[in-house]
């Protein structure tokens, strides 16, 4: 009861501080990499904070299985460098029985990881991408302030405009600029308005002119319109079929097995399957030498969970690439991993009993030494 709850305690409060700790860092990259593509014109300036909140949603199960693999090595190798383990070790305890109240203190969490990956990532990136979708697909005359030039989503086009009313739809002193592969176009118009239609947006002018050069011949053609239609922003929405995995839900995965959803659905499952893994290996890779006061361990373990995340993403690859079924890639990186987890516990258990030739040596050098 003493050892669980010891363990237990010392386990939980570290848990806490990793956490807060590795928050704090992803946080800040991506509050910065959301306000640069903010700047840049990738999403709307008023979505950065919400956007933050579905991007840090996602990847919560990752910060949480890595802070629960560094709060046990640290727990560890902290008893190991005072001197608790030699205590634990010669009271009988060994390195196994250190499993049980690691994995008691640690379940809610790995439940906490699984509900994360079956609903809130998949659900998460979806509200993401249709953030950036909306911010993108809008009119090209919505990204114009009354009196400022501005370029069209494509480059090609830049407008100037002086609009009335506050919907937005209806303009006046309208100047456009396009430029393609043929030459480029001024089009100016007293007045104008935006009109919806099935396949987009148009830009109806009224009482204008258009001077058009091309590039290959130098032709120069000057025409004037009563009404003149210029398409603004092609009605570009995003299919089902065409939707990232990432953003489909788990049951759809499973209802519809192509590659693409196997291998999502792979990495969903095996970044659970993983967390759990890193648990036991983290058991092993805490042992540390009290003589030297050094962080070793530490390094070879966050060394060895960057080496099973990209394990996994390559697995992830390789099913949804039609190279490997989603099975024998559960098995066989998540199954190596467990193995070489128990395999390096069992090896700390019995690193401290000296092999036979080893005990018959010294056997022989007691005897020789005896008067």
């Amino acid at each position: 009861m003493l050892f669980d709850s010891t363990v237990r305690r010392e386990l939980a409060r570290s848990f806490g501080a990793t956490l807060v700790v590795i928050l704090t860092i992803v946080l800040t990259m991506f509050l910065i990499r959301t306000i640069g593509q903010a700047a840049s014109g990738a999403v709307a300036p008023q979505d950065v904070v919400l956007l933050l909140g579905y991007v840090a949603l996602g990847h919560l199960p990752t910060m949480l299985a890595l802070s629960l693999f560094v709060s046990v090595v640290l727990t560890l190798g902290r008893m190991y460098r005072d001197s608790e383990m030699a205590i634990w070790f010669a009271s009988g305890v060994g390195l196994s029985r250190f499993v049980r109240p690691v994995l008691r203190t640690t379940w809610p969490v790995l439940l906490v990881v699984a509900l994360l990956l079956l609903f809130a990532w998949p659900w998460g990136n979806r509200n993401s991408l249709e953030l950036r979708d909306r911010y993108q697909q809008r009119s090209d005359l919505a990204r114009v302030a009354p009196g400022v030039f501005q370029s069209s989503s494509d480059g090609r086009r830049v407008f100037f405009v002086e609009r009335e009313g506050a919907d937005g739809i209806n303009a006046r002193n309208v100047f456009i600029l396009t430029q393609n592969e043929r030459g480029e176009a001024v089009t100016s118009a007293r007045a104008g308005r935006l009109e919806r239609s099935a396949d987009g947006r148009y830009l109806v002018l009224e009482r204008g002119q258009r001077n058009e050069s091309l590039s290959d011949t130098g032709a120069r053609t000057l025409s004037s319109f009563d009404s003149y239609r210029v398409l603004v922003d092609e009605k570009a929405l995003r299919e089902a079929e065409q939707r990232p995995p990432r953003t489909v839900a788990t049951i759809d995965l499973m209802l519809d097995p192509t590659p693409r959803h196997q291998g999502e659905l792979a990495w969903r499952i095996g970044l659970l399957l993983g967390a759990a893994n890193l648990l036991l290996l983290g058991i092993g890779l805490a042992a540390t030498n009290p003589r030297r006061a050094s962080n070793w361990n530490l390094l070879f373990a966050l060394l060895a969970f960057a080496i099973y995340y990209n394990l996994i993403n390559l697995a992830q690859a390789w099913v949804a690439g039609g190279r490997l079924s989603m099975a024998s890639a559960l098995f066989g990186v998540h199954g190596a991993a467990l193995a070489l987890a128990l395999l390096l516990i069992w090896w700390r258990d019995h690193a401290t009993v000296a092999p036979p030739w080893r005990r018959q040596r010294a056997d022989g050098l007691t005897a020789g030494a005896a008067p």
